[in-house]
């Protein structure tokens, strides 16, 4: 207890910066249940592809030597790699849509089935980044690509190391501009996916086919292009989230999506699976939550504590801390 108050506000800003990052991942899950009724587990991996795409435009750009700078002068090739990052997750989304779900949603398959293929997708994402060398290998090009497919299961480590740059105090802790920068881009795109889908011709859409899947389809609502425009913006999202997590953790490797994933599930539990908001309150209380916990019992304790809160939300108010579905979301 006394380290949490002599640490308090650095415990806290870094909680919201990761809990953030979370609550982007969250969106994903959020979305999906809010159309479907059904868990994507595979929205991990769709997280994981994006953190390789922010290590790859820095590799293609600057090499794989470690190199240090600050904000200022990473900032265009980290914009790039956040573009990049949110097609390419955007992109493994809307194939995973097309390859796991379309077929089953189509036959009406029950709930479970497409729980246990998003599960087998989840891990088939995950050894496919895994087994990159074997795939650059078999077209011959793992000379030519052996910066990106070379020890493919080991820790694949940011080549540039954003050094951060204290802006002001806050108590004990001088907040950094990284820090600002993660919560602040994390915060504005919540709240415009939350107006997208409040405001706008497809956001429409997507909440019609939330409430009464069957009643939006007999008004000219096309329910299979909403549910690709929800795994879509579901991806992107988890694109930007993965950009700001190599800026914030630095490194990432084929398994990186599934404890991530899973707090940001835990954290779209909390705030009410399928309530865009709660997904945000969600991710930034469980952020602060491991933080205080493992001040006060012990870094072991760190992931413990995401999945007590879990525990405790679903015994206590299983909708969550909002619990309104998007479905019910007024315009």
């Amino acid at each position: 207890m006394e380290f949490l108050l002599h640490h308090f506000f650095e415990l806290t800003i870094s909680g919201l910066a990761l809990g953030s990052i979370y609550a982007l991942v969250a969106l994903g899950y959020t979305l999906v249940y809010g159309v479907l009724q059904l868990i994507n587990f595979a929205h991990s991996e769709v997280f994981m592809y994006g953190t390789f795409a922010v290590a790859w435009v820095f590799v293609f750009i600057g090499g794989k030597e470690s190199s240090s700078s600050g904000l200022m002068a990473a900032l265009p090739t980290l914009l790039l790699a956040l573009v990049v990052a949110m097609l390419v997750s955007g992109g493994v989304a809307l194939a995973l849509e097309r390859i796991a779900y379309r077929s089953l949603m189509k036959r009406n398959a029950p709930k479970l089935i497409a729980l246990i293929s998003a599960i087998g997708a989840s891990f088939a994402l995950s050894e496919a980044m895994g087994l990159r060398d074997k795939f650059a290998g078999w077209f011959g090009l793992d000379d030519n690509l052996a910066n990106y497919v070379s020890k493919p299961r080991d820790i694949y480590t940011l080549p540039v190391t954003v050094n951060p740059h204290g802006l002001f105090t806050l108590g004990d802790y001088r907040v950094t501009d990284v820090d600002v920068l993660v919560i602040v881009s994390a915060l504005l795109m919540m709240v415009g996916l939350d107006q997208f889908i409040r405001r706008t011709r497809f956001g429409r859409g997507i909440r019609a086919v939330a409430q009464d899947p069957e009643s939006a389809m007999l008004m000219g609502v096309n329910s299979t292009r909403v549910v690709q425009l929800t795994f879509f913006v579901g991806g992107l999202m988890a694109g930007a989230a993965a950009t700001l997590y190599m800026l914030n953790i630095g490194f990432t490797r084929q398994d990186a999506g599934f404890l991530l994933g899973v707090k940001a599930f835990t954290a779209a539990v909390m705030g009410g699976i399928g309530n865009l908001r709660g997904a945000l309150l969600g991710g930034l209380v469980l952020g602060v939550a491991e933080n205080w916990g493992a001040a006060v019992l012990g870094t072991g304790w760190h992931d413990v504590v995401a999945f007590v809160l879990l525990i405790l939300i679903l015994l206590f108010r299983p909708s969550g801390l909002l619990g309104d579905a998007l479905g019910k979301a007024r315009a």
